[in-house]
């Protein structure tokens, strides 16, 4: 059994759908910030064993494929895409290290990579050949009509049943904002964020921004479950983005001489209410301290995903999650979604924060996913 490391870990900053990168496809937006996490390894293309990427919205085909080509990686390297939906980018890194931890690969690229702005269009043939086609917004994650909720309806629905309100929420908000605001003015994210256009005018997110509770109060209502009330201020935004990490095996590592060595220590999907999916991390990472004989407060940071301010402040308060340690440079809501790249920025972000920990210092990722899934990571400053 080998042991998985990360050794490097970029992303491309995330930007508002029909932003800065909407005439960029999958490739475009994948292949510098691949390019670079290489480089931060000190590793060049033909090392690569295997190209793991998540994506949700590209339609079929092979994304990983097309992105690998386009990074210079070798034609001769396989390469696989997962779509689990939010949980996709954060599956690719456990789909890595497994590939580590079995022997059948030495070094392995993963990541994400979304676009909101290019995604294709989505329509059902038609029955009869005279009918048009049918189009339609997202496909079904369960085959139950009634039991596969909007995601907006069901953050209302969690809210409605845990009794979060509208001000929770919007604190939970105007903190996300306020933490990532203060994180680009201090300029910690030069050795995270990759510029994808080449112009530099794309190395901060795009999204973040001085927000206000009276303003997050007069956000847009999004949906409603009862007392539940979702608003485009507690709602992440579509986005573009991507994210590369290199995993290597511990011992390679070594050899090569790599210093920021952080340890994938354990990971898991798991499956829960389909009715409720932004409750679904709260059993993952439950499992996941359970089994690794932790408590929350063992944890040095946390990156939780943030597609819903509710969300976050139920898996958060429902974990026992210490609050000052959960997206201490603020989360989606501050960011944007960019729903198969989010799990792999989770994990980027993780492995920025962790590289300055101590010697030791574990911190977790979580992220919920359409269907009631979840995917939770434990890493470990080695």
């Amino acid at each position: 059994m080998g042991e998985a490391v990360i050794v490097a870990a970029r992303r491309s900053s995330v930007q508002p759908k029909g932003g800065l990168f909407k005439a960029l496809n999958v490739g475009d937006l994948w292949a510098p910030v691949a390019q670079a996490a290489m480089a931060s390894a000190g590793i060049s293309p033909d090392l690569i064993d295997q190209v793991v990427l998540g994506n949700g919205l590209y339609g079929s085909g092979n994304p990983a494929r097309v992105c690998a080509l386009q990074a210079g990686i070798s034609q001769q390297v396989p390469a696989v895409t997962l779509d689990s939906q939010c949980c996709s980018g954060l599956d690719a890194v456990l789909f890595a290290a497994s590939l580590i931890e079995s022997g059948r690969a030495r070094i392995v690229i993963c990541g994400g990579v979304e676009s909101f702005s290019r995604r294709p269009l989505r329509a059902h043939q038609p029955l009869e050949e005279d009918r048009a086609p049918e189009f339609y917004l997202r496909p079904p994650f369960t085959p139950w009509i009634d039991r596969d909720p909007d995601m907006l309806e069901a953050a209302a629905r969690l809210a409605a049943l845990r009794g979060i309100t509208a001000e929770e929420q919007a604190r939970w908000a105007v903190e996300s904002h306020r933490k990532a605001k203060a994180a680009q003015s201090a300029e910690v994210f030069g050795d995270e964020i990759t510029s994808v256009t080449g112009e530099g005018a794309d190395l901060l997110d795009g999204f973040t921004r001085s927000l206000s509770e009276k303003l997050a109060l007069r956000a847009p209502v999004l949906a409603r479950h009862g007392d539940g009330e979702i608003t485009s201020a507690t709602t992440a935004v579509e986005a573009d983005a991507a994210a590369a990490l290199v995993v290597m095996d511990r011992d390679l590592a070594k050899e090569r001489g790599l210093s920021d060595q952080i340890i994938i220590g354990d990971g898991l999907s798991i499956g829960g209410d389909p009715e409720l999916p932004p409750a679904a991390p709260e059993a993952a990472i439950k499992t996941l301290l359970e089994r690794n004989a932790l408590v929350p407060d063992d944890l040095h940071v946390v990156e939780l995903m943030e597609a819903f301010a509710v969300q976050a402040l139920c898996n958060a308060s429902v974990c026992t999650l210490p609050l000052e340690r959960v997206n201490i440079k603020g989360g989606a809501l501050a960011r944007g979604h960019p729903i198969g790249a989010s799990g792999a920025i989770l994990a980027v972000r993780l492995f920025q924060e962790l590289k300055n920990a101590p010697s030791g210092a574990k911190g977790m990722a979580a992220i919920a996913a359409a269907g009631g899934l979840a995917t939770a990571l434990i890493l470990s400053r080695g």
